[in-house]
């Protein structure tokens, strides 16, 4: 439902996450980068869901090496949270700078609606923790960002924090780093491109905190079930980029068909239709809106002439 006719804002996105947690055994958050997107996820039932970074970036024919700004995520943040009613994941990437930059990240998405920001241990430029060649920052500079963003929140937000070591140093460092993070206030520990199921067991017996797995497309985790990794002991599961690349495909082919047989009518099927876009954004309330306000000033005005002439 469009922005203008929705509920009220939860007073807390993060709280709302945190009950969601507890009541889920496990929670599903589809990757969105704009508010289209994200109104077709909560339309369709999922109970959160995640601004990736790499999908966001994507959306701007950026790569994702951390170029994007704290002002552009901060604003497809708040494009998002005002149209939706479910809690926003948001991955903040390094945090834009170090633990005192961190303060301002963490303030800036938090009134902009995030439920939950994310965090990763990687050097700037970062890289998309399915590739090679990633760095770390040592463990007590990680530690730092954690404990500026835990006291920087002045609400229930999540602090969620991602360590890509298993790319780098093996898993043992991976579960090392994961459990300092835990003791500097982490709330949920995002454990990046493991590389099968059992490592994902694995690490959830050895750390002893709400998990976050990573089901991309295309990088080192194998294709697991979101049932796989409730029964490996995680607590959610984001699918990042997985919206964004299927939008992409779709933009191709209808380009493709546009460019070959100059009309899109042979695949008016794969579109979504004007009426089912107006009712997904709540167009016809926008227009019911404005004739009920129009009809109110007429009769304010007409009312105001009866007294003058009288």
């Amino acid at each position: 439902m469009a922005f203008l006719y929705r509920p009220a804002d939860p007073e807390d996105p993060g709280a709302q996450l945190r009950e969601l947690m507890k009541k889920r055994d496990i929670i599903v958050a589809p990757g969105v980068y704009n508010p289209a997107v994200a109104l077709l996820a909560e339309r369709m039932g999922f109970e959160a869901i995640y601004l990736s970074g790499a999908a966001l970036t994507g959306s701007l024919a950026m790569p994702d090496l951390g170029v994007i700004t704290l002002s552009e995520l901060t604003a497809m943040t708040r494009y998002i949270t005002r149209v939706t009613r479910i809690p926003l994941i948001v991955d903040a990437d390094t945090g834009f700078g170090e633990a005192i930059n961190v303060v301002r990240t963490v303030r800036d998405l938090e009134d902009a609606g995030a439920a939950a920001i994310q965090l990763e241990d990687q050097v700037l430029p970062k890289k998309c923790g399915h590739l090679a060649g990633k760095k770390l920052v040592p463990p007590e500079e990680m530690v730092k960002k954690i404990v500026a963003a835990v006291n920087a929140r002045r609400k229930e937000t999540v602090i969620i924090a991602r360590t890509d070591a298993r790319g780098v140093e093996g898993l043992e460092e991976a579960i090392w780093r994961a459990n300092l993070y835990v003791e500097a206030g982490a709330d949920v520990i995002f454990p990046e491109a493991l590389q099968s199921l059992e490592e994902f067991k694995e690490f959830a017996r050895k750390v002893k905190a709400p998990l976050l797995a990573n089901m991309t497309e295309f990088g080192k985790t194998p294709y697991i079930t979101v049932e796989e990794f409730k029964e490996a002991g995680y607590k959610i599961v984001i699918f990042p980029v997985t919206t964004f690349r299927a939008s992409m495909k779709a933009s191709l082919i209808v380009l493709k068909e546009i460019k070959e047989k100059g009309t899109q009518k042979h695949i008016l099927d794969q579109l979504m239709t004007r009426k089912e876009f107006y009712d997904l954004i709540g167009y016809y309330e926008y227009e019911k809106r404005d004739t009920d306000v129009a009809k109110k000033a007429d009769a304010i005005v007409e009312k105001y002439k009866g007294k003058v002439e009288g």
